[in-house]
């Protein structure tokens, strides 16, 4: 999340009713770690998608049946051990990212990849909702050759669906070292709810959210 807009937010909750901040909001049919066919031949396997904040793309992937663990990070870029600082700037060319574990046993990329449609705005260009640069672009980063097929088709799909008249923004990119983010931003929904909640209101995911796909199941 943009720093200056961070501090923005903060300020004005002390100013915000508690009722205000709870307020409520397609339907679609080298990283760490071990290797992905290793990983997915011991029921764990990984994927990599950005959607602007990662506070707001743990959530999501946190509660489906099969995901293991998300983990908030940057990718893309070309500094090593780069710092939320560098990165919100823009200066380090990395992206906010979420790293998905999951047991494809038990949950497909497939649906993942539903997911994380429904949770981005698509034709954004360059920053997702209240956050600007292309440190918040929306992308998917296959880790294997049948990731990205699943993600040219779906992105296809989407793009033909007729759905958008402006095009899709979202980038299907290749996969760089993903740096997890420092822990004060990993599960920061739930370490924080007032503060992420305020934030989500305050930068208009849902209302843009439910203009593109309509209510959330």
């Amino acid at each position: 999340m943009n720093r200056t807009f961070h501090r923005l937010l903060f300020a004005a909750l002390c100013a915000v009713s508690l009722a205000a901040l709870f307020a409520g909001a397609w339907s679609p049919s080298a990283a760490r770690g071990s290797s992905d066919e290793a990983a997915a031949s011991q029921g764990e396997a990984r994927a990599i998608f950005a959607g602007g904040c990662f506070w707001c793309m743990e959530p999501p992937y946190d509660k489906l049946d099969g995901v293991l663990s998300t983990t908030s990070g940057y990718i893309g870029g070309h500094v090593e051990n780069p710092t939320y600082e560098q990165v919100s700037s823009g200066r380090s060319g990395h992206i906010e990212a979420v790293e998905v574990r999951y047991d494809p046993t038990k949950i497909s990329y497939a649906r993942l990849l539903e997911v994380f449609w429904r949770n981005i705005d698509p034709v954004a260009v360059n920053r997702q909702f209240c956050d600007g640069g292309p440190q918040y672009r929306s992308a998917i980063f296959p880790l294997d050759a049948g990731q990205r097929t699943a993600a040219e088709a779906s992105l296809k799909a989407l793009a033909e669906s007729g759905r958008f008249d402006a095009p899709i923004a979202t980038e299907i990119l290749d996969a760089t070292r993903f740096y997890p983010a420092e822990d004060y931003h990993q599960d920061y929904y739930i370490k924080n709810p007032v503060r992420y909640r305020y934030y989500r209101y305050a930068c208009g995911r849902d209302a843009r959210l439910e203009a593109l796909w309509g209510k959330a199941e």
